[in-house]
């Protein structure tokens, strides 16, 4: 089976545009293609982790990836998927966050000579001259197929910007770019893309007369059609500053029973003999298969010891067997004291059991809130730095705690 075939079955192919030619090239090893990531948090996500384990894969059959950061699109900001405008960044902002991508992308991809290399848009398109672009580029797009495109049509009930109108052409002139100076041939992405690639291999027919590919993946979906990888308090993150490994483990140990074969077949390394033979256990062991997803995904991205960590922490919360020294830990700072104490909302905050002051206020008045085993019944309990040093067990719910500490 050729890794062409393996992606079919894994599920993982959405659309192309031309099958015979890619399932060559990809198969063949001779695929130099490229994924964008627009640097729109300081972290990748689990919607960029199915991208970066689909460029894993393809690098791993012979094919050469070549990362591209959007600090260039950055400035503008992808429509798709968007019933409303993105936030403009700072160029500070969009710095940054292209730096922690990279960091976080070393995890994935093999980077050096011969093998994957990473580029940033910023270097070509700041330097564009709109005039310049607009008879080189703009010339080749109509406007009337523009606005039929999906990553449009959705946005003009709301109003779409000039702005991001021009994302389409921006990501076109890119793949064209990426041709004419680094080889490549293939562009993937998600689903949500799939005009906008198309866009890239018309721009490249007609400029250059050579053909270049296209191919979408299949968006990472539960069983009720939305979007996995967001949780109460927000996206599921790379970065274990932001997500602990814990609680990514936690995320995949409680996903839909109805979804977990798809997410071994989409994000996991498994061959599709493992994975098969895991689909024909039998229904009374859907906890063992929940354990061993979460435990597999949180390997891949932080390691075998964290995810050996986070196993054994859930098992033993799940016993009760579990002490606060073991416990994962949110150190206080003092900042979060306000005439030297912190209240039970400011702590839930601090600890990451709430995005918000108000939604603690609400979790501790439906009584879903414990200090030590004691249910916290008053919004304005607070606490002294001394009261803090030797830490307490903060729950909210049933599964979600922390011990804090000052």
């Amino acid at each position: 089976m050729g890794i062409y075939e393996e992606l079919q079955e894994r599920g993982l192919i959405a659309q192309v545009t031309d099958e015979g030619e890619i399932r060559d090239l990809i198969n063949g090893g001779g695929a130099r293609f490229y994924i964008g990531f627009d640097p729109t948090a300081d972290s990748l996500h689990v919607g960029h982790f199915m991208a970066l384990c689909l460029m894993k894969r393809l690098q791993l059959a012979g094919n050469r990836p070549v990362v591209l950061i959007g600090g260039g699109t950055g400035y503008i900001g992808d429509p798709s998927g968007r019933t409303d405008m993105r936030s403009m960044m700072t160029p500070e902002t969009i710095q940054h966050n292209c730096d922690c991508f990279k960091k976080q992308m070393e995890r994935f991809i093999e980077f050096g000579e011969d093998k994957a290399i990473m580029v940033n848009n910023a270097d070509w398109l700041l330097k564009l001259n709109y005039i310049d672009l607009l008879r080189e580029v703009g010339a080749h797009f109509s406007v009337n197929n523009m606005l039929r495109a999906e990553c449009y049509r959705q946005r003009m009930e709301k109003g779409l910007s000039f702005l991001e109108f021009n994302y389409m052409i921006m990501q076109a002139y890119d793949f064209l770019h990426l041709h004419r100076h680094y080889g490549v041939n293939m562009q993937f992405g998600g689903d949500d893309q799939w005009s906008n690639m198309l866009a890239g291999t018309e721009l490249i027919r007609r400029k250059t007369g050579d053909d270049c590919y296209a191919m979408t993946q299949t968006l990472l979906m539960n069983k009720e059609g939305k979007k996995m990888g967001k949780t109460a308090k927000g996206a599921v993150w790379l970065d274990p500053e932001k997500t602990t490994p814990y609680e990514f483990y936690q995320y995949w140990r409680n996903i839909d029973d109805a979804d977990v074969m798809m997410c071994f077949r989409l994000l996991t390394f498994l061959s599709m003999d493992e994975i098969n033979d895991i689909a024909n256990w039998d229904d009374s062991r859907i906890n063992e298969k929940k354990e061993l997803l979460a435990h597999e995904l949180t390997e891949l991205v932080h390691g075998r010891e964290e995810a050996d960590k986070a196993q054994s922490t859930a098992r033993e919360i799940f016993a009760g067997n579990l002490s606060a020294e073991d416990m994962p830990t949110e150190q206080l700072s003092d900042s979060d004291f306000m005439d030297g104490k912190a209240d039970i909302l400011q702590l839930l905050v601090a600890a990451r059991l709430c995005p918000t002051r108000s939604d603690a206020r609400r979790m501790v008045q439906q009584g879903g809130v414990t200090v030590n085993d004691e249910k916290v019944t008053d919004f304005r309990l607070s606490y002294t730095k001394d009261e803090l040093k030797d830490g307490i067990v903060l729950k909210k719910g049933k599964k979600a705690f922390r011990r804090v500490v000052f």
